[in-house]
């Protein structure tokens, strides 16, 4: 035992002595570090985390303990950050960045959001910071080695974050308001647009249709963009306009003089798509 203690001490020793003569060198960490960033509508979201393996080991309930805050991950605490602000569930959290805890349990995890971004493991991990904490269900999954974060079901609004490790999976979906910051910016952008630019308008009303939102506004700037010059999208914008007002006849005819527009600039323009929405109002 004494010459265990020694040669411990020993080698302590020269660990530190080498700190002060030599630059640090990285290795290879046994959990490596990890960036996944996905934009949602407009808005960038970012995780960076440490990815642990399971190696034959027990994971929940062993290495991760239940019922205790964990910090989601290896090493140094997991982040996420919002680029624009978003909503999960009922609650709105700001831009930034904020660590990312969870407390795994059995039958149900709490998925906690709190301001205490940088420290290392759970260690300083402070429940009064915690801005938001959410109930979610574990799910069963393919068996995954190292503990990963994707987005999935990612759309103009909403997307699902969600952990996979072992044979576990857990997930909470965060929404944006694409709409809301995206539409002043259109409205400004078409008011200073130039006379002859047909597309600034065109662009803003088809967001709008994709959203089903501000319709009228919308009209307003399809006819500003087909008063520069008529083309075959801008007569199926205000095709897909009239459809969305109830209008299916008066579409169907909109969007079949947007073929014929289409193939008189090109006999081999491909209008499938054209056809696929006439198909479609026609139910």
């Amino acid at each position: 035992m004494k010459l265990r203690s020694s040669f411990a001490s020993a080698v302590a020793g020269l660990l530190v002595a080498g700190a002060t003569t030599a630059a640090a060198v990285e290795y290879p960490r046994v959990s490596p570090k990890a960036t996944v960033t996905q934009v949602v509508g407009v808005t960038d979201v970012t995780i960076n985390y440490c990815r642990p393996s399971v190696r034959g080991r027990a994971v929940w309930g062993g290495v991760v303990p239940f019922d205790k805050v964990w910090r989601t991950g290896a090493n140094e605490a997991t982040t996420i950050t919002f680029g624009d602000e978003v909503t999960v569930g009922d609650t709105k959290l700001p831009a930034g960045t904020y660590g990312l805890f969870t407390v795994p349990g059995r039958e149900e995890w709490t998925v906690v959001f709190n301001k205490g971004a940088k420290q290392w493991g759970a260690f300083n991990y402070n429940a009064a910071d915690d801005v938001l904490r959410v109930k979610v269900k574990p799910q069963t999954a393919s068996f995954t080695e190292l503990m990963t974060f994707t987005f999935t079901g990612v759309g103009a609004t909403s997307a699902e974050v969600a952990l996979t490790w072992e044979k576990l999976r857990i997930a909470f979906t965060l929404k944006v308001d694409t709409v809301g910051k995206l539409l002043p910016q259109a409205r400004a952008a078409v008011a200073e647009a130039k006379p002859d630019d047909l597309r600034t308008p065109l662009s803003a009303a088809i967001f709008c249709l994709d959203n089903n939102v501000n319709l009228d506004e919308a009209g307003t700037w399809i006819e500003k963009s087909l008063a520069i010059k008529e083309t075959p999208v801008g007569i199926v914008a205000k095709a897909r306009l009239l459809a969305a007002k109830g209008q299916k006849v008066e579409a169907i005819a909109t969007a079949k003089r947007g073929i014929a527009s289409a193939r008189a600039a090109d006999p081999n323009a491909d209008t499938a798509w054209i056809e696929t929405l006439i198909a479609e109002w026609a139910k």
